[in-house]
């Protein structure tokens, strides 16, 4: 099943509208089942309500159900409540039974309780190790790039990489500006190729400065950065 917003792209990529290559980095994903961002999707959903006329979906309003309380005279006066089991007739066990029983309960778990232990300790000596750590799919490097090296404000920035997390695992995205404080951060979801992507404006708190930008990324076991000069 294709995904929806793969019609919306091939329309404006028909009648040439918004940024060809990014729509045709949107494109090429829903093509291939990639995970495509919500800025990807929003900045889709923005130009087709715009351009195409497509409004956003109502939501529908839950329909409460009436409360039909029964009246008084129907709940009946009195009844009979009859418990279960009945408690005529049994004879109930003295305290000293119960201390009994319950002294052998505690005694068992507690045997139990050692021999887990003790054989969970046998256990780890031997092996030498307490569980096995997976290691990462080293067949490819850490990287991360920009779709140009110098931008100016307001210019959207392509942002791209590859790694060795599986499928599902996610990547800390971040740019610092020249004097090196944080202007933008997101996370971006692992495709299944191991490849990741992104989309992010040149611009707003922290762009007032020119020169040299860096784009870092960042995994549980990695990092490694890139730069891109930003001119105004």
């Amino acid at each position: 099943m294709s995904d929806p917003i793969l019609d919306d792209v091939q329309t404006l990529l028909d009648k040439e509208l918004g940024d060809k290559r990014i729509l045709e980095q949107i494109q090429r994903a829903a093509q291939n089942n990639e995970v495509i961002s919500n800025f990807e999707r929003n900045y889709v959903k923005k130009l087709a309500e715009k351009h195409l006329g497509r409004k956003p979906p109502e939501q529908p309003k839950p329909i409460i159900p009436d409360v039909v309380i029964p009246p008084a005279s129907s709940i009946g006066n009195s009844q009979t409540i009859q418990t279960w089991p009945p408690t005529s007739g049994i004879k109930k066990p003295s305290s000293n039974n119960n201390r009994i029983i319950l002294g052998f309960g505690v005694a068992a778990l507690l045997i139990i309780i050692i021999g887990a232990v003790s054989l969970g300790g046998i256990s780890d000596t031997f092996t030498g190790q307490k569980e096995s750590v997976p290691t990462p799919n080293t067949s490819k490097s850490f990287a991360i790039k920009t779709d140009l090296k110098s931008y100016q404000k307001g210019d959207i920035i392509s942002i791209s990489g590859e790694s060795n997390l599986s499928f599902g695992n996610s990547v800390t995205i971040s740019i610092n500006n020249s004097k090196n404080e944080l202007v933008w951060s997101e996370q971006a979801n692992v495709k299944t190729n191991g490849q990741f992507s992104t989309l992010t404006f040149a611009g707003g708190s922290g762009w007032e400065q020119f020169g040299t930008f860096t784009i870092m990324a960042e995994s549980d076991s990695e990092k490694t950065s890139n730069t891109f000069s930003f001119s105004g």
